[in-house]
């Protein structure tokens, strides 16, 4: 039972943090705004990262879609982290913090699904 209400904790936090800034994205407020052009994108490229954000995040939050958003959410994460090493951000701070928002999603995912914790059983050792 705790290990369900730990997923769900974790899924909660990095959805909380997702959901926000989404929320900043599609409101095109100045914060999104001014981070995403410090890092190379144009001003007018904030509100279709964030929808495209809100779609992946949707697929993570239905049962039967949540792998494939873990999925996709892992890709956008790891395009955040790509264009931190681009421009040169902090590494503990800026370039590893999308790392840590998948962390959670993934580990959240394989402490609430069992098809999750099947799938890394299913991977045989290396010897």
């Amino acid at each position: 039972m705790s290990r369900i209400w730990i997923g769900r904790i974790l899924t909660t936090l990095s959805v909380m943090f997702l959901l926000m800034d989404c929320g900043l994205k599609l409101a095109r407020l100045a914060p999104a705004v001014e981070g995403t052009t410090l890092l190379g994108y144009p001003a007018s490229a904030v509100f279709t990262i964030g929808v495209i954000e809100l779609a992946c995040l949707a697929l993570l939050l239905i049962p039967r879609t949540s792998i494939l958003g873990a999925v996709v959410l892992t890709g956008y994460l790891g395009g955040a982290v790509a264009t931190h090493v681009r421009v040169g951000s902090p590494l503990l701070s800026h370039t590893l913090f999308p790392v840590y928002v998948a962390m959670m999603i993934w580990g959240g995912l394989f402490l609430r699904d069992a098809r999750v914790r099947a799938l890394i059983r299913a991977v045989p050792a290396r010897t």
